[in-house]
C-alpha cells in the first residue's frame, strides 16, 4: 500500500470543487482552506476581503496506486473555467483565481506540462490563466466550510454551483467515481 499525497488547488469557492473531487475513487479526504497568501492563519472574512492574498483552495489527500496526480489535474481543468482571472461562476476576486500549490518539483512538472500540453491542443478558447505556485503554507478553513455541500445540498448556492461540477465528474470520469456516489 502506497503513502497517500496531497495536492492543493484553487478553482473558485472551495465548497464546489471539494464536493467534486469527494466523487473520486482513491481519494481519502478534501479539506477546505485557504493557500497563497502573506497573512498568517487568515479568517474566512479576511480572505474575503481581499487583503490577504490568499485563495480558496482545497487540499485532496489520495492514494496514487487508485489515481494519478494527472487525473486530479484532468478533474481540476473539466470542473472550473482555467482562462478567467479571479473568477468563477457568480465569485470574484484574488481569493477564486485558478490556481495549482505544488508540494515537490514532480507536481510543479507535470502541472507546467498539463497546461501546456491544454495549450497546444487550444482546448479552451482564452489562454489559460491558472498559476502554478509553491505552497507555502495551507490554512484549514473553518470548521463550517468543511463538507459544506453534503451538510446543505438544497443550499441554492450549492445547487446551482456545485451541482453541476458533480455531474460533470460523474459523466466525464464515470471510471474513476467511488461506487457509493
Amino acid at each position: 500500500m502506497s503513502e497517500h499525497e496531497r495536492a492543493t488547488l484553487a478553482g473558485g469557492c472551495f465548497w464546489c470543487v471539494e464536493a467534486a473531487f469527494k466523487e473520486l475513487d482513491g481519494v481519502s479526504a478534501v479539506t477546505s482552506g485557504y493557500a497563497g497568501g502573506h497573512v498568517e492563519d487568515p479568517s474566512y472574512e479576511e480572505v474575503c476581503s481581499e487583503t490577504t492574498g490568499h485563495a480558496e483552495v482545497v487540499q485532496v489527500e489520495y492514494d496514487p496506486d487508485v489515481i494519478s496526480y494527472a487525473d486530479l489535474l484532468r478533474v481540476f481543468f473539466t470542473i472550473h473555467d482555467p482562462t478567467t482571472l479571479n473568477r468563477q461562476g457568480p465569485d470574484v476576486g484574488e481569493s477564486y483565481r485558478s490556481a495549482i500549490f505544488h508540494h515537490d518539483d514532480g507536481q510543479r512538472e507535470t502541472a507546467e506540462a498539463f497546461i501546456e500540453e491544454l495549450e497546444a491542443e487550444d482546448a479552451y478558447d482564452d489562454p489559460i490563466v491558472t498559476e502554478v505556485e509553491p505552497l507555502e503554507a495551507f490554512y484549514e478553513a473553518e470548521e463550517y466550510h468543511q463538507d459544506y455541500y453534503a451538510k446543505n445540498p438544497n443550499d441554492g448556492y450549492c445547487q446551482f454551483n456545485a451541482d453541476p461540477k458533480i455531474r460533470k465528474v460523474r459523466e466525464k470520469f464515470g471510471d474513476k467515481v467511488t461506487r457509493s456516489a
